[in-house]
């Protein structure tokens, strides 16, 4: 029996028909195995976690709840870079400043840099903000409740990025905070005056941010945009709100992302911030001028005057972010560890190297692997961003921070940067039904050239607002009523 001739037409057939057959198998594969990647390396992580806890403390007493802590706190730091980092990334993205990669590569390195440069101040709002630690009796009952509240956190922040809901990160670990504290000590164990105050924050937080988000939107709008020559308008305006920006960053940075390095009270960061503002400004002014020569006068070619500003101003709240936010991921971690190793779970909570380094590494995890969608909701799914208009989010978010700190108030990112994001969708709403009424006023009988279907597309999408809101509203008591359930279930088992 001799073989077909190479050249065989029927040969050629089977061989084509094989190669599809394997491409194909190839296709399904990689399309089946995709969705498990992230997980995989995700669960990978975790239990590196769990080894190095185990490294560390060995033989000592307690080491075993050490070690769960130690991996539950990685799934939390995973679960905020999934949901928290999107906040400072989504607009930049939106408005097409920053490729999806690039707003991951920059997040990553910066939040791991504020992380661990100015990260890990005193955690005293976990061990005595908002429960009395010497209600719960010992330090064994202590840390099962951090234990079901680090646990309950990171459920509850998992299920929001799942359904595409920007929560706060940090009123969830307030919420099982909360809730274990009620379960191992009753009601009485809650300060009701601070979770009064971080209840008020759910709408200080976002209204605050959106009003500064759509003020300054109305400057950029009427002094440069709406201007008959818009580049001179942009010559004049561009390096004042950069020289703005730099300014509430200065400061911003100062009160908050630095805290660990050096203590500046807020005089002292508002003069660091107005002079490094005004030094901005004057640096800016010729650089504007160089990059505007040549622009036509039109809209477009404004967004690439904002397009730097835009992409410093997301990296340095990703610094700020994971200097503050880093203690939601750890906090409870580090209070379960100082309780194991000296019995003392009343004093206030430092959180060590090695547990600092745990919380930023799930961070950069988080959002490598899983950011990407919250990222797309932020910056363009709610409403829809150029490169002015997160710049306005961009600034809201440091300003609001600034003034809430002078007022003593409370208050989330998340919150301030989501309704920075909502400031700007309503106001081109309002501004839009302005200018259409004004067009009618002054030619009654020219058909106004807007349609319902374009105003339409200006619009906040109102089953986004809804959706988030009702996540808001819901995170301290949801994961409050988690975190008891959990830590009723922990006592059961272990008593």
């Amino acid at each position: 029996m001799t073989d077909k001739p190479q050249g065989d037409p029927r040969h050629l057939e089977t061989l084509d028909r094989d190669l599809a057959r394997y491409s194909n198998l190839e296709m399904a594969t990689s399309y089946v195995s995709r969705p498990i990647v992230g997980p995989s390396i995700a669960l990978v992580f975790i239990v590196l976690a769990g080894l190095a806890a185990a490294m560390i403390f060995g033989q000592a007493n307690n080491a075993l709840i050490v070690i769960v802590a130690a991996c539950f706190g990685a799934y939390m730091a995973l679960n905020i870079g999934a949901n928290d980092v999107a906040n400072n990334m989504g607009p930049a993205v939106g408005a097409n400043a920053l490729t999806m990669g690039g707003a991951i590569a920059i997040a990553v390195v910066f939040e791991s840099a504020g992380a661990l440069l100015a990260g890990g101040d005193v955690v005293s709002t976990i061990a005595k903000g908002i429960i009395a630690p010497e209600s719960m009796g010992d330090a064994q009952t202590f840390m099962w409740a951090m234990l079901a509240a680090l646990l309950s956190a990171a459920l509850w922040v998992n299920l929001a990025t799942w359904v595409g809901a920007p929560v706060s990160t940090t009123h969830s670990v307030v919420g099982g905070v909360m809730g274990a504290g009620i379960a191992s000590a009753g009601l009485a164990a809650v300060s009701w005056s601070t979770m009064g105050a971080i209840a008020a924050s759910w709408v200080i937080s976002p209204v605050l941010g959106g009003v500064i988000a759509a003020g300054f939107l109305w400057l950029i709008k009427s002094r440069i945009i709406y201007q008959d020559d818009k580049i001179a308008a942009a010559r004049k305006w561009v390096p004042i709100l950069v020289g703005i920006m730099a300014g509430a960053f200065a400061a911003y940075l100062a009160l908050k992302g630095l805290k660990k390095l050096i203590k500046i009270d807020m005089a002292t960061a508002l003069m660091i911030g107005a002079a490094i503002g005004v030094a901005t400004w004057a640096v800016m002014i010729p650089l504007i001028r160089k990059q505007s020569e040549g622009l036509e006068n039109r809209n477009k070619s404004l967004k690439v005057l904002f397009g730097i500003p835009l992409v410093v101003s997301a990296a340095l709240l990703s610094f700020a972010h994971g200097a503050n936010d880093v203690a939601n991921a750890v906090g409870p971690l580090a209070a379960i560890v100082q309780a194991s190793q000296s019995g003392d779970f009343v004093a206030a909570i430092s959180i060590p190297v090695w547990v600092m380094v745990i919380g930023a590494l799930g961070i950069s995890f988080g959002l490598f692997l899983f950011g990407p969608k919250l990222i797309r909701m932020v910056g363009s799914q709610i409403t829809k961003l150029n490169p002015m208009r997160a710049y306005c989010v961009a600034l809201s978010a440091a300003i609001t921070v600034i003034v809430a700190s002078w007022l003593g108030l409370p208050v989330s990112s998340t919150h301030i940067a989501v309704g920075g994001v909502f400031g700007v969708g309503f106001f081109r709403e309002w501004d839009a039904e302005r200018r259409i009424k004004k067009a009618r006023l002054a030619m009654p009988d020219r058909p106004v050239l807007a349609t319902e279907e374009r105003r339409r597309r200006k619009l906040v999408r109102r089953s986004h607002f809804m959706t988030i809101i009702a996540a808001w509203v819901i995170t301290v008591p949801a994961a409050a009523l988690l975190s008891a359930i959990i830590f009723l279930g922990i006592y059961t088992i272990m008593a």
